[in-house]
């Protein structure tokens, strides 16, 4: 049995990741804020990471702003490298978002693109999973890109994917060995990005029209057709957006 360590262990992604740790037979410990582990302030880490095998980071920055973002994901990956380095870890997993080398006209991609440069020369050996949307986040999508309530979405590409495979996933990355570079994981299905929140809205009873607007951005990038799209090689998991 070895002692996995799962920075954001309590929230959307995390808590799966440490159910799957835990089913696999392993010790999987939850750092957040609310169990006594902050990775931006660095408070806990070291009492949370001794003895761990591998630290599995699937923290989110609670803020879409573009310097609350890179503070954040600077701060925290900073000190997760250092202290799993102290402590001896042997695996660094952590979680991204396809596209992300291609979306730094965004204020939240370029705080993503910094987290996975320090990753990369963190001096642990690592794995970085990139996934696409979840199905959960298209809600934050249409909230993301309304304006006096109209939704404006450019049509580019998108491949969501269900929450429980982008968390198995990541299990199987934590449990296997550090590949020093990217994994993809999406879902098995692309829709045009204005045409998925559209049916979406509508399938939840929401009226407000969406409007398919070439120049609306993305989180504050503009999309090239196949910006949020994984390439040859992704993991194509079974789950369907729509049933």
């Amino acid at each position: 049995m070895a002692k996995f360590v799962v920075i954001g262990g309590t929230g959307l992604i995390g808590s799966k990741v440490v159910a799957g740790l835990s089913a696999a037979g392993h010790e999987a410990r939850a750092g957040a804020p609310s169990t006594g582990v902050n990775a931006v302030t660095g408070d806990g880490l070291a009492g949370a990471l001794a003895g761990a095998e591998c630290v599995v980071d699937v923290a989110n920055s609670p803020s879409f702003e573009a310097a609350a973002v890179l503070e954040f994901f600077t701060a925290a990956t900073s000190n997760l490298l250092a202290a799993a380095q102290a402590a001896g870890v042997a695996r660094y997993v952590a979680l991204s978002v396809v596209g992300t080398d291609r979306l730094a006209e965004s204020g939240y991609f370029r705080g993503k693109i910094a987290q996975e440069e320090l990753i990369e020369g963190g001096g642990v050996p690592f794995t970085i999973v990139r996934a696409t949307q979840f199905f959960e986040f298209v809600p934050g999508i249409a909230a993301g890109s309304e304006v006096d309530g109209v939704v404006r979405l450019p049509g580019a590409r998108i491949q969501p994917v269900a929450s429980d495979d982008v968390a198995a996933a990541v299990v199987r990355a934590a449990l296997g060995a550090p590949v020093g570079g990217r994994t993809e994981v999406a879902g098995p299905d692309v829709f045009a990005l204005d045409d998925l929140v559209r049916r979406a809205l509508a399938d939840a009873g929401d009226a407000r029209p969406v409007v398919a607007d070439p120049e609306a951005t993305y989180f504050g990038a503009h999309l090239r057709d196949d910006a949020l799209l994984p390439g040859p090689g992704a993991e194509i998991a079974a789950t369907r957006f729509f049933v």
